[in-house]
């Protein structure tokens, strides 16, 4: 086949419909790196703000609500700069696979065991938080209620 031929011909994998065909457009983090001192702005704000999620991630772990999914948000904008944390992020979504797959082969009784234990949990969390925050007594509030 004549070379002037062949310059033109696309590669298979750039052939319109492919879904790696716009790999070459640059995107938006890698014009930041390009950028005059951008490489270095975005890992110190990668850095700040991800430490950041993580840190209120894991204040809020203890108390009801999403503490995990924020700690797993602050590691993956954390991993957009450190190979530290994109190592650990999968290293994460692969435990979290494993557990959810392996609670899904389970029968409804493990799957209402477990469930019943996380209910048990939190609410052993959210009773301690208003006991020690406001010297309230769930229970015996409760329990005072249900009694009269």
């Amino acid at each position: 086949m004549p070379a002037e031929t062949r310059q033109h011909e696309q590669h298979p994998a750039t052939a319109a419909g492919h879904p790696h065909r716009e790999r070459h457009r640059p995107r938006p983090l890698d014009r930041i790196r390009a950028a005059p001192g951008g490489r270095l702005a975005l890992k110190i704000g990668a850095g700040a703000f991800g430490g950041a999620l993580v840190v209120l991630g894991l204040i809020l772990v203890p108390l009801p609500g999403p503490g995990w999914l924020i700690v797993i948000a602050g590691l993956a904008v954390l991993a957009v700069e450190y190979a530290w944390a994109r190592h650990l992020l999968r290293f994460t979504r692969r435990q979290l696979r494993r557990w959810t797959d392996w609670l899904l082969r389970r029968g409804w009784p493990i799957r209402l065991l477990v469930g019943t234990a996380g209910f048990v949990l939190v609410a052993a969390v959210i009773w301690a938080s208003v006991r020690v925050s406001f010297g309230i007594d769930l229970a015996a509030v409760s329990w005072g209620y249900l009694n009269t």
